[in-house]
């Protein structure tokens, strides 16, 4: 199959805003329970702040593929009466997750950003003690609604997808490559720690969204093989886009400050590789990608080839 990106564009687009709403009626339920109200106002700035919801779209679009004789409605009005609430749930988990990544990630502690997505960064637009409770409060928010009844009526899948989710944000993911990559400041990591390092940092995630959609769908051990190779791949492939956007990029539509990689004296691939040389990797972890995905018999076809487009995505996105 070859990639549609115009497709995928809309998909995205529509994934997007059905996120926005879902995450929008929960900051309003959380106030209306009595949560602190400049909490929940900076955990909503930094969450619906114009995201791609890459993280998002992956579990639907996975899940999507493998649900027979389900209509997953991106465009559909809320509340919904095709029964899959529980899946716009699960993708709202991973924004929340992702945006309470940033938050921290931003912090004059860790890499010390003033702005995100064109914006101030939430310990600027608010204060750092309120940012580090924002994202703290939205890493408690991520796991609420992948353990809650609405998200699916089996429990060992509510559970399954607590334990892929925890696992890809801990000591050995994203946490745990957090920390490499602040050590790494300090001593120079070779090619092959610097690979480990990002696949932890960023990748885990991104594998977990795919693996969540699986999860979700029920799918078995045969399909979530492929689909964790699939993962692993874009994964790697998303973050070398970044170090690429980081090094050659513009500024004004990344929306963030760029050469910091070099400026902080991080270990990349773009530094191990030069320029041509992570596009080249970049490219060929999207071919073992495409070619992980093509493994899966799909139960709807449009969203694979959406996921086989996501694939290329990430490596042209500009942003």
């Amino acid at each position: 199959m070859s990639p549609d990106n115009t497709s995928l564009s809309g998909q995205m687009q529509h994934v997007a805003q059905r996120i926005d709403t879902t995450l929008s009626h929960l900051f309003e339920a959380e106030k209306a329970k009595g949560a602190a109200p400049r909490l929940v106002d900076a955990m909503a700035y930094s969450t619906l702040n114009g995201g791609k919801r890459v993280r998002a779209f992956l579990v639907v679009a996975t899940a999507a593929m493998l649900l027979e004789n389900q209509d997953i409605n991106p465009k559909a009005n809320m509340p919904e009466s095709n029964n899959q609430t529980g899946l716009w749930q699960v993708a709202a988990a991973y924004e929340c997750l992702h945006a309470y990544s940033l938050i921290h990630d931003d912090l004059p502690a860790m890499d010390d950003a003033a702005t995100r997505r064109g914006r101030p960064a939430c310990h600027l637009a608010f204060d750092e003690a309120t940012a580090i409770l924002a994202g703290d409060a939205l890493q408690s928010l991520a796991f609420q609604l992948l353990a809650a009844p609405s998200t699916h009526p089996d429990p060992q899948i509510r559970a399954a997808l607590v334990i892929n989710l925890a696992e890809a944000a801990g000591d050995a993911g994203m946490a745990g490559g957090q920390m490499f990559d602040l050590e790494a400041e300090n001593r120079t990591l070779d090619h092959q720690e610097t690979a480990i390092m990002q696949a932890m940092k960023t990748g885990a995630l991104i594998t977990s969204s795919v693996l969540a959609g699986g999860q979700y769908a029920g799918a078995e051990a045969d399909i979530m093989i492929p689909l964790s190779d699939y993962g692993e791949a874009i994964g790697q492939a998303f973050q070398i886009a970044d170090d690429l956007l980081d090094a050659e990029g513009d500024e004004t539509i990344v929306g963030k400050p760029l050469g910091q990689d070099n400026w902080r004296g991080k270990s990349t691939l773009v530094a191990h590789l030069g320029l041509d040389g992570a596009r080249l990797e970049a490219k060929n972890q999207v071919d073992r990608a495409r070619q992980a995905l093509a493994q899966i018999s799909a139960k709807n076809p449009s969203w694979q080839a959406d996921l086989d487009s996501m694939a290329q995505y990430i490596i042209t996105r500009n942003a």
